[in-house]
């Protein structure tokens, strides 16, 4: 790594304790007392440093942690020697300049298909309402289907208490479990229309009906064409599901996305309020119970519901894959 400017192994620092240190790695040693809580106090090349760790893994400096935290952050600054005394406060602001929080993560996967752009790129075009760069017209829509899995009714083995002032809810921690439905549901996504259908299992059979039961209806039924943007499941992976359901619907069209990619596709949304508004906590004294809730909720949500405001363009599409392509040189 480059040294700082009119840095040397040579030069050295003396600290308020009278003891002097060399770097052995020709970054300038600043052996601080105190940590004065003005901007000026440091100077500017051993904020950039500490920003540097920081966006390291702990394990890049033989530190046997995944990641770091505030204090194992300002520790392991202090022990290199960059600084004689600093505070924790002070690297939280330095690092809260630039929002740099390496005590979260997230899951990620990162794009393998070869034609990721170009299949993520025509999903992107169907939100815009654009088909091989032509407008589409006001009798084509675009649906978006998948299948949320193994949604559990759990009964708790205490009841439920509600909350009440000054205490929160109360769930029982254990639970019986009685049994899982397979909920399939497709969103309309220019016109915020859901249609959705519980099943004991996912599959052709489940995911047929649904398209069956978004395709028999008004206006659906006599468009000039249907996108069904979908995911590579097995129900509608691959040329043989679209053959499959052109002959039973011949105005239906379904466009796949890449390979884990679920993020494009906006039904993901709407599972995902469905997760947070009608199965967190999960308490249902019976299956029946569990697929009414999940329908009914579905009723309710198309009362109020506007399609989701769709931001991510071919642009952002473009740029993030050169970001992802650069990161994974990087790691090479």
């Amino acid at each position: 790594m480059a040294s700082l400017p009119g840095s040397s192994a040579r030069e050295e620092r003396s600290s308020a304790c009278g003891e002097s240190a060399s770097s052995s790695n020709a970054w300038r040693v600043w052996r601080i007392a105190n940590d004065p809580a003005g901007p000026g106090s440091f100077p500017p090349e051993l904020v950039v440093r500490v920003k540097a760790i920081a966006c390291e893994f702990p394990t890049a400096f033989d530190v046997p942690l995944s990641r770091w935290s505030i204090a194992e952050l300002g520790r392991q600054v202090r022990s290199t020697g960059l600084v004689a005394a600093i505070s924790d406060s002070t690297v939280w602001r330095w690092l809260n300049e630039d929002a740099i929080r390496p005590w979260q993560h997230r899951c990620w996967i990162f794009p393998r298909d070869p034609d990721f752009e170009v299949k993520a790129g025509r999903i992107l075009d169907l939100y815009q309402r654009k088909w091989k760069g032509r407008r589409l017209g006001p009798d084509e829509f675009v649906i978006s289907a998948d299948e949320k899995t193994s949604i559990q009714a759990r009964s708790r083995k205490h009841a439920s208490l509600p909350p009440q002032p000054g205490d929160q809810a109360r769930i029982e921690h254990e639970y019986t479990r009685l049994g899982a439905w397979a909920y399939l549901a497709a969103l309309d996504v220019h016109r915020a229309r859901l249609f959705g259908r519980c099943e004991a299992k996912s599959g052709i059979v489940a995911f047929d009906k649904l398209a069956a039961d978004v395709m028999r209806r008004s206006p659906y039924r006599h468009a000039r064409r249907v996108f069904w943007i979908v995911d590579n499941g097995s129900a509608h992976r691959g040329p043989k599901a679209a053959e499959r359901l052109r002959r039973k619907h011949p105005n239906l069209v379904l466009v796949h996305g890449p390979v884990h990619a679920s993020w494009l596709n906006q039904i993901e949304i709407y599972f995902s309020i469905l997760q947070r508004k009608v199965l967190t906590p999960n308490d249902f004294p019976s299956l029946d119970a569990l697929s009414r809730r999940i329908l009914e909720f579905q009723l309710h949500y198309q009362t109020i519901a506007k399609p989701f405001e769709w931001r991510f363009t071919r642009k952002d599409l473009t740029t993030l894959l050169a970001k992802l392509g650069n990161s994974m040189l990087e790691a090479a």
